[in-house]
Parts: structure tokens; C-alpha cells; sequence
């Protein structure tokens, strides 16, 4: 096989699952648009196929993908600049999944740890779409040759497996095809946690709204979470290792460094010896102003959604000019018979 250099390209995507949270905007969100100041090829994505591994009301998906298009848009990144699709409408995603269904093996699936946990005890009604979801995964980066893929640390295992059936793929039709995608994973907002248990990673699915803020949280919503957030009676400290100990610290800390392009030492630097008497209202200050005009423009969008489809349409029409050709080589190189021209 002969080396071959591969044009720079990010993937990323995510379920729409509805009520976007600022764990989705500093985990992912804002990374996508750090990622398109830095003009390189970006592909950001609704997942909706990955959705239905488990039931969905076909209402609610729609609703969801659309608000997760808004989301992007107002977070900051340009659909213009760079391709916001919706995973169904491009269905060279869905046929290179098929393929390397063929190429990954049972065992790679099995030993998944998102499978275990989702699955549980009833593996056996499980979707057979949820236990090969990773293979869908993988083609969804590999369909775009992508060779950067942002991802939380929840889904770094399912990358790993995503670059050994590219691996395999190239090793077993003796090909230099397939990049080998290297996960982006930093930062401090990276992993958000619960405002009301540190210990927990902030969620959708928590039964307390004050445990998140969400996306669509208005100013005085956003402020009044901040202020009610769990904390312990100690002063902030002067250096991140007096936070080992101290979650609810640890992450209030994490969002203010986020938030504000910041490193926590840089935080710490300034807010150091405060009570979070005086460090909340700071906070609370900051993602206001952060998160306010972002709420105000999904507000918009979603008024307005015959934008976001014409937005979503053009996305697909713009991928499929990458996709296409990706498959159709795929399609040669394992064996199967091209149509005619005529």
C-alpha cells in the first residue's frame, strides 16, 4: 500500500434528542465553531438515524433536529462556512454502515461500553440499530475521508472502533482508502456537570430543570440556576489542585474558564480567596451574556423553519458532492458491479 495524505476534514455530530444544555454548548457546540475559525473543512451533523436505535415520536424527532440545526447556527457556526446536515437526507451515511457492518466483527460490537449500559439485561430486545450503531458511527466520519473528529469522552471508545475498521478495511483490500480519524477531546467545559451534584454530568434526563441550563433558558432563568447551585462553604482556592476534593466547585470553576476562554489556573488567578457569594454573581454575569444572544436567535429560527430546512437541504446537496464519490470508490474497491452510463 502506498501512503497516501489526506485533506485535513472535521466530522462531528449529535443526537437530537431535544433541550439543548450548556453542557452541549462548551462540550460540543462552541468546539465546533472554535473549529471553523481555524478555515479548516467542517462537517457538522444531526444524527437522526442514530436517534431511532431507539424509539422516537416522529413529531418530536423533527422538532429536535430542527432546534439541534438551530442550536448550531446560533452557537455561532455559519452554514456557509461550514456543511450542517441532517444524517438522513445524505444516505451514503447508511450505505458505507452496511459495508462495514461486513468489515467489523461481533466481538468489537459486543465490547462496547455504551452497549452494556443502554442494553443492559434486556440485550435481547434491544435494537439490532443499537448494537451496530458504533459501524453507523464510523461511517458516518469515514463516508467524508474525516480526519479530526471532536467527541466527549463518552464516545472516544466508539472512535477507537471507528479507526480499526478503517484499519481493517484498508488492510484486508489492501488499500491506503480509509484515513485513520484522530479524536479532538480538551478543554475545561469538555465534561459539564450536574449544578446540583458535581459527581453527575449535567443531563437532559435529570428530573430537576435546576440541575441544567438550558439553551432556551431566558436571562433571569439562566441567573437564578447560578445562584441556586449546589456549592460547599469554602472559599475558592488559589491553585486547581485545591479543587480535587470539591466537585460543585470544580465544575462551576470549569464553566466560568469555558465560558470566558480561560484556563482555570487563569481563573483561579482572579477568583481565588473569593466566597462564591461574590464568584456566583461573576458567573452568573458571564452566561448571561453568553448565552443569552444564542437563546434569542434559536428563539428566531424556530419561528422561522422553513430556513432551516432550505439551511439543511443545501447541507445535504453540498455533502453528497464529498460522499458520492467516497462510495462509488468504496463500491469498486470491494467488488460491486457500477451502473452504466448512458
Amino acid at each position: 500500500m502506498s501512503e497516501t495524505s489526506f485533506t485535513p476534514r472535521v466530522f462531528s455530530g449529535i443526537q437530537p434528542s431535544g433541550n439543548l444544555h450548556l453542557g452541549n454548548y462548551l462540550g460540543a457546540l462552541k468546539r465546533f465553531v472554535d473549529w471553523q475559525a481555524k478555515d479548516v473543512e467542517s462537517i457538522y451533523c444531526m444524527v437522526d438515524l442514530h436517534a431511532i436505535t431507539v424509539w422516537q415520536d416522529p413529531k418530536d424527532l423533527q422538532k429536535s433536529t430542527r432546534e439541534l440545526c438551530a442550536g448550531f447556527i446560533a452557537a455561532g457556526l455559519d452554514p456557509e462556512k461550514s456543511i450542517l446536515i441532517n444524517q438522513s437526507q445524505v444516505p451514503e451515511h447508511a450505505q458505507l454502515a452496511w459495508v462495514f457492518n461486513c468489515v467489523a466483527r461481533m466481538g468489537w460490537m459486543q465490547r462496547m461500553t455504551q452497549w452494556k449500559d443502554k442494553a443492559g439485561k434486556n440485550a435481547q430486545n434491544a435494537s439490532l440499530g443499537l448494537f451496530a450503531y458504533p459501524a453507523l458511527m464510523a461511517a458516518d466520519i469515514l463516508t467524508y475521508h474525516a480526519t479530526h473528529v471532536p467527541v466527549g469522552e463518552d464516545q472516544k471508545q466508539h472512535l477507537e472502533l471507528a479507526r480499526d475498521i478503517a484499519t481493517k478495511f484498508n488492510h484486508d483490500y489492501d488499500v491506503d482508502f480509509f484515513p485513520i480519524p484522530e479524536p479532538v477531546i480538551e478543554g475545561a467545559g469538555t465534561r459539564v456537570m450536574s449544578l446540583r451534584d458535581g459527581s453527575k454530568k449535567m443531563s437532559k434526563s435529570d428530573v430537576s430543570d435546576a440541575s441544567r441550563i438550558n439553551l432556551t433558558d431566558d436571562a433571569d432563568t439562566i441567573a437564578k440556576k447560578i445562584r441556586k447551585a449546589k456549592t460547599d462553604p469554602d472559599a475558592l482556592p488559589s491553585e486547581a489542585k485545591g479543587l480535587e476534593e470539591r466537585p460543585e466547585a470544580r465544575n462551576l470553576i470549569n464553566i466560568y474558564a469555558a465560558l470566558n476562554g480561560q484556563s482555570v489556573d487563569q481563573v483561579l488567578a482572579d477568583v481565588g480567596g473569593k466566597q462564591f457569594s461574590e464568584f456566583k454573581p461573576m458567573l452568573a454575569d458571564l452566561a448571561v451574556d453568553k448565552m443569552s444572544p444564542i437563546t434569542t436567535e434559536m428563539s428566531r429560527l424556530m419561528e422561522n423553519q422553513d430556513e432551516i430546512d432550505k439551511i439543511l437541504t443545501r447541507g445535504a446537496e453540498r455533502a453528497r458532492a464529498i460522499t458520492a464519490p467516497i462510495l462509488r470508490k468504496t463500491y469498486d474497491i470491494v467488488g460491486m458491479v457500477p451502473p452504466v452510463e448512458r
